[in-house]
């Protein structure tokens, strides 16, 4: 094992930790709670000194012009690197032309409801998702239509009625089909083919919002995207780094044709302020370049099969024939349904001091459920908070 990542499992406190409250951060669990409700990764699962090593990597290459505008589009190393990436992946031909860097999804899911939707515009949306993704559209004064999905993501034919009956305001539809938030779900091949086949069929972009594309935990691999599928046309593809190297970096980009690529560049905050986050962006090449993410990302699908595994184990020990769950492949989450009021669930889970997040956050459910994340404690502390769920649980009606 790299010396570097060996030495993380085994460190103490970091002198840092003092720095992670309340105005720093974002977000802070309340003492003595253990929180299953963030989706991101615990600080003990942050790359920090590969990090310092890559942004003094940077500053000794690039120089001066890691310090001035960037290129609208993203700096050329960084999409040059991705597009390689992009394309062993999905084994189908990317350039750095379809690549255009973006400060993370958030910010691309801006970007498509300012640059390609009006005010008042539809958006379709999975019955289920991501709530503050669906707030930035919200705040771009898009209207949001939910359409019904099954086990295997969004249905089909609930889609094709859902834009025959729109008649012609649907601006875009965004669907996660890969380690979906919050279910966790993969859309299978065959869905994701007709998915595409009704979008082309009525003339819709497709949105696809793939934050969790590299975290199969199993090795047994999940479909082509939707963006290698479509072969680029009619497909954007939102990716981040922020689950595999942290969210403070507030790096991405969207992978679409040219021509919506150059409609993007020509953004009026990209025209002024050039490439967003090019200093990182430069920092995050390094890594692809020289192997140092492959091996952070090896080293973190390890800790977080750990964590899935402590967590699902402990579900299916300790709460079986009171909730409902299936073991995800991969991603962060794991999606619970109980034959119970969700009010319920959620109060008797902070009484006994674990916090987890509502399933109603992420849209309707048919029957009340909850999110639990796993990306956010090591494994004792997964297998207390079901003890104690347990405890709580078994007795509420």
């Amino acid at each position: 094992m790299n010396v570097q990542l060996a030495r993380r499992e085994t460190a103490g406190p970091s002198s840092h930790d003092r720095y992670w409250r309340a105005g720093t951060v974002q977000a802070v669990s309340p003492p003595g709670v253990v929180d299953l409700g963030p989706g991101y990764l615990e600080p003990g699962l942050l790359p920090v000194d590969l990090i310092g090593e890559a942004y003094t990597r940077m500053a000794a290459e690039f120089g001066a012009a890691a310090l001035s505008y960037g290129d609208n589009r993203g700096a050329l190393p960084f999409r040059d690197a991705v597009a390689e990436r992009t394309a062993a992946l999905d084994g189908l031909p990317c350039a750095a032309e379809n690549i255009l860097v973006t400060a993370g999804s958030s910010h691309g899911l801006h970007l498509l409801g300012t640059v390609l939707a009006r005010p008042g515009q539809q958006v379709l949306v999975e019955r289920t998702g991501y709530d503050f993704g669906r707030a930035v559209l919200r705040d771009c004064g898009l209207v949001l239509r939910s359409v019904a999905t099954d086990s295997d993501g969004i249905v089909p034919k609930a889609l094709d009625e859902a834009l025959r009956t729109a008649a012609g305001q649907v601006a875009f539809v965004v669907l996660t089909p890969t380690f979906h938030n919050p279910t966790g779900t993969v859309m299978p091949l065959q869905r994701r083919v007709a998915v595409l086949e009704v979008a082309a069929r009525h003339g819709v972009l497709l949105v696809e919002d793939d934050a969790y594309a590299e975290l199969d935990l199993d090795g047994t691999g999940v479909p082509p995207s939707l963006a290698s599928l479509a072969g680029q046309r009619g497909v954007v593809r939102l990716r981040t780094v922020s689950k595999v190297l942290g969210p403070g970096l507030r790096l991405g980009w969207m992978q679409a044709d040219r021509e919506i690529v150059d409609r993007f560049a020509g953004h009026g905050l990209l025209v002024s302020g050039g490439s967003a986050n090019h200093v990182c962006s430069l920092a995050v090449a390094t890594l692809l370049g020289d192997g140092g993410f492959d091996r952070h990302l090896d080293w973190l699908r390890a800790r977080l099969r750990d964590r899935r595994d402590a967590l699902h184990g402990a579900i299916t020990e300790q709460l079986s024939g009171v909730v409902e769950v299936r073991r995800p492949q991969g991603g962060f989450f794991l999606w619970l349904s109980a034959g119970r009021t969700e009010a319920a669930l959620l109060d008797a889970a902070l009484d006994c001091g674990v916090a987890t997040a509502a399933g109603s956050r992420f849209g309707r459910t048919e029957t009340p459920a909850v999110r639990l994340s796993y990306s956010f404690n090591p494994p004792p502390l997964l297998r207390a908070a079901v003890t104690r769920l347990a405890a709580a649980w078994k007795g509420t009606p």
